[in-house]
């Protein structure tokens, strides 16, 4: 079918699978199999022309559905050239890529991104990632990540959106809306949603690891964000590395087969993680044959990488242990999004090369870029209103994260130029100009431990997102930065984590900030200046000694490209600190799991975390977290009123509308997250204490007064029982408002 005319992506459904029949019955048993295949691309097709490289081969046999990680928009041109026009049917590829905060442009990492409690903000994100990705060749991405995490030793927390089913639901479906809008355009891509199912919950916070949970949890803490996506119309999803249940995701039929298609409906495809499929011959369920047979029987459409399903399934039909039926059935998923994203009606729709001019790393982005960046960012603490900052005097700026532009992005940034981002000193420079003098100092290396350093700063044993590591002594360094903060008037430390030093294979056993910044902080405290501590964080981290040491902590995250201009906009009062926190900080690692949504046990601790015997908690540190979800400072006061309740009987079909008046009490503007919080008092099953089911932000002007309203329904009273009917039991419930999790005013209703 090479060279012949084929519809675009604008026909119904009944032409779609008509055209697709007809294709799919043209196809032979190894095209069809070759659908399935994702791999990456051989040096030689990236180095030389793509028909004379092993990949270019493979591609002409029919033998790769589609390819990842490919970063040449001019290769990837030649690599669709030889797809349609070398291959017999002329079937065009899908082109994967991680675009997962931005591609050229970059924004806060995911977990930052949700602290903005902005799901409008989240789909422009994902609206420009799109454009730009696909500006490049990319039409596919593998985000958005939806799993829900209580560990913050799980280094992929980064990359999700906190705790919360409700919220990383709502957020969820921000992504896919941003990313696919209705895929007629040739700059709106497919979404995958990852990772199916659970990884975020692995024993020990330890990446890859087992997962064991009750059904009735997952329904209830993790499903949520992946049902959201999917039925925001999210073309792809990913299975996880994990098993479920003892079955690896990629080969779990109740995941792939009762859960997502049966139960939710999806029609899209499944694809593998990373050699996922592979890897279920060391989960230890069979060797790969029998693995990729499994997968393929389960529901997994696609396999990226380990090429199981390309090499054993032949030999697995002539066994009788996979049917031609199960075969075509993947391959027409695969098509039938080809044919949505409109590849066969223009091959070429993403490789329009004029686009990367127009259409990358614009101002327009950046400026986005640079707001969004300022909305995420949380201020955790704020004595005697040291911020904003005064645009005058001496501002020293200390820390080896305040000139390090590639630390600026966070993980997973494959598109972008590393040093295109904004350094906080660059930023600061360009933002307050010749009104403060600044000063500035390294002060410390990232960690004491060299091999530390190079473990996260390096990819693939390539130096990445580095840290030039200083040769002078930690004590000359030292020296150095407190000669420098004892100049100026306030000492603004830059520190935390490195990029890589959260995100995928970047688990932590201890969330304290890096040694020698650490030890570097406590001294810079001593000297009695205000200390501003800007931290760079991809979760959240124990900082008992820094809240109770240091004058004011404002959490950025990693900002991305427009880092340093939206941290000197918010430091200086341009913008606002708008994030709230979306995962419970603890004060000791030895708490977490945490999460504000935890349900009474028969000796509950008190609601002041009263450390005493005999009830749940522990003997040598309170069961309170250092700051609970939801939490965020700002540089206004608001002062909430109390709850109040249309009514408090709830007939069937009926609702009430919860009330709460805020008033801005201080001198600036600001905005505030007004966050509803609901109690299930009595039910058949154990409920938790709180569950968040609304929000609103919104923005007051100096002494101005809002009432906030919420709608509540039986809806949103539903829950899963443990043989997982969703139901709504009448009886007592107490609804909460407030500007976080732990601070709210109560009011009681029932409901019949």
């Amino acid at each position: 079918m090479a060279g012949c005319s084929h519809p675009g992506a604008d026909g119904g459904d009944r032409e779609m699978d008509r055209f697709v029949d007809s294709l799919l019955s043209e196809m032979t048993l190894e095209e069809k199999i070759g659908q399935l295949n994702l791999v990456p691309v051989d040096g030689s097709a990236m180095t030389g022309p793509v028909t004379e490289s092993a990949t270019g081969d493979r591609i002409a046999k029919g033998e790769i559905g589609a390819l990842l990680n490919v970063m040449s928009p001019a290769k990837m041109l030649e690599l669709q050239q030889a797809a349609v026009t070398e291959s017999r049917l002329g079937i065009p590829l899908l082109f994967g890529m991680d675009v997962i905060h931005g591609y050229n442009t970059v924004f806060p990492i995911p977990l930052g991104l949700s602290a903005t409690w902005n799901p409008e903000s989240i789909e422009r994100s994902a609206r420009i990632s799109a454009v730009e990705a696909s500006a490049q060749g990319v039409n596919w991405t593998f985000s958005p990540m939806v799993d829900i995490s209580f560990d913050p030793r799980w280094g992929r927390v980064a990359e999700g959106s906190g705790e919360d089913p409700y919220l990383a639901s709502l957020i969820a479906a921000a992504y896919v809306r941003g990313y696919q809008g209705d895929l007629s355009r040739n700059d709106q891509i497919l979404a995958c949603v990852k990772h199916f199912a659970l990884y975020g919950a692995p024993e020990g916070g330890r990446d890859y690891n087992s997962v064991d949970m009750s059904r009735q949890r997952m329904y209830t803490d993790y499903f949520p964000p992946y049902r959201s996506a999917v039925e925001a119309g999210a073309g792809s999803v990913m299975a996880a590395f994990n098993d479920v249940e003892g079955v690896p995701a990629a080969a779990n039929e109740w995941l792939l087969g009762d859960v997502l298609r049966r139960d939710w409906g999806f029609d899209g495809f499944v694809v593998s993680d990373w050699d996922a499929v592979r890897e279920m011959t060391v989960h230890g369920i069979g060797d790969l044959q029998e693995v990729s047979a499994r997968g393929l029987r389960a529901g997994l459409d696609m396999d990226m990488a380990s090429q199981g399903l390309w090499g054993t399934l032949k030999a697995s039909l002539d066994a009788g242990e996979v049917r031609m039926e199960e075969v075509d059935r993947a391959c027409r998923r695969i098509l039938r999004a080809k044919y949505r994203l409109g590849l066969f009606g223009d091959p070429y729709k993403y490789h329009d090369t004029t686009r990367v001019w127009s259409d990358v790393f614009t101002p327009e982005h950046r400026a986005e870029a640079r707001r969004i960046a300022a909305e995420s960012f949380v201020l955790l603490k704020n004595k005697d209103r040291l911020l904003p900052l005064a645009p005058g005097g001496t501002v020293a700026v200390i820390g080896p994260l305040a000139d390090n532009k590639p630390n600026m992005l966070g993980t997973w940034t494959m598109g972008a130029d590393l040093y295109s981002a904004v350094s906080v000193l660059e930023g600061l420079r360009t933002v307050v100009g010749d009104r403060v003098e600044l000063l500035y100092a390294k002060g410390s290396n990232l960690t004491y431990d060299k091999e530390m350093e190079d473990r996260v700063t390096q990819n693939w044993g390539v130096p990445y997102k580095h840290f030039d590591r200083d040769g002078r002594s930690a004590a000359q360094l030292e020296a150095e930065a407190l000669a420098v903060a004892r100049r100026a008037d306030v000492i603004v430390a830059v520190m935390g984590e490195a990029a890589e030093l959260a995100g995928e294979g970047a688990s932590r056993a201890c969330l304290d900030i890096p040694d020698a910044q650490k030890a570097l902080l406590k001294k810079l405290t001593r000297i009695g200046k205000p200390v501003v501590l800007v931290l760079f964080a991809g979760r959240p981290m124990t900082l008992v000694w820094e809240d109770a040491n240091v004058d004011a902590i404002l959490n950025v995250w990693f900002p991305g490209t427009e880092a340093g201009l939206a941290v000197a906009d918010v430091l200086f009062g341009n913008a606002e600190p708008g994030g709230r926190l979306t995962m419970t900080f603890p004060r000791t690692v030895g708490q977490v799991p945490l999460r504000y949504s935890c349900k009474s046990t028969g000796r509950p601790a008190d609601e002041a975390g009263t450390i005493r015997a005999y009830v749940t908690g522990y003997i040598d540190e309170t069961v309170l977290p250092l700051y609970p979800f939801g939490y965020g400072l700002s540089y206004t006061d608001f002062r909430y009123g109390e709850l109040e309740l249309d009514r408090t009987q709830m007939a069937p079909g009926e609702s009430i509308t919860a009330s709460i008046r805020v008033t801005n009490t201080g001198e600036r503007p600001g905005s505030e997250v007004v966050q509803l919080y609901i109690r299930d008092r009595m039910a058949s099953v154990t409920r938790p204490v709180k569950e968040l089911k609304g929000f609103r932000k919104i923005r007051l002007e100096p002494g101005e007064t809002q009432r906030v309203d919420f709608t509540i329904d039986a809806e949103m009273l539903k829950f899963h029982t443990p043989d997982l009917r969703y139901v709504y039991e009448p009886g007592e419930f107490e609804v909460m408002a407030g500007p976080n999790s732990a601070r709210l005013s109560k009011s009681v209703f029932n409901a019949l």
